[in-house]
Order: structure tokens, then sequence, then C-alpha cells
């Protein structure tokens, strides 16, 4: 049972930061594409981009946090 925890808070933590990884690339193209339409709004999109990626990039880091946990219970 210890074997089959460490293989599912491993694949759950990947999974988590993939997905984040995935999520923050397509924020970041569309931004880039968006800043390349209108330059003048340039601090605006890049602001939300931040605070989008930076949102994203929290739920990944609970998803770890949460494959750790169950790591270390068994």
């Amino acid at each position: 049972m210890e074997g089959l925890a460490m293989l599912g808070a491993g694949i759950g933590a990947g999974i988590a930061t993939l997905g984040a990884g995935l999520g923050i690339g397509k924020i970041a193209s569309g931004a880039v594409e968006s800043i390349a339409r209108q330059p003048e709004a340039a601090g605006d999109i890049r602001g939300s981009m931040i605070l989008t990626a930076a949102l994203i990039e929290g739920v990944a880091l609970f998803a770890c946090a949460i494959c750790f946990m169950i790591q270390a219970k068994f």
C-alpha cells in the first residue's frame, strides 16, 4: 500500500505541475499576441497575465502540497 501511495502522490504532483505549465504557457501566448495587436494596452494585459499566472501557480502549489501530505501519511 505504501508504494501505491508514493506512486499516486508522484503522479498527482506531476499532473498538477504539467497542467499549470500548459495553462501558463497558453496565457503567455495569448498575452503576447494581444500586446502585438494593441501595444497601447500592454500594461493592462501584462498585469492581468501576471495575476492569472500567479493564481494558476497557486493552485498547482496546493496540489503538490496535498500530494506531499499523502506521501508523508503512508
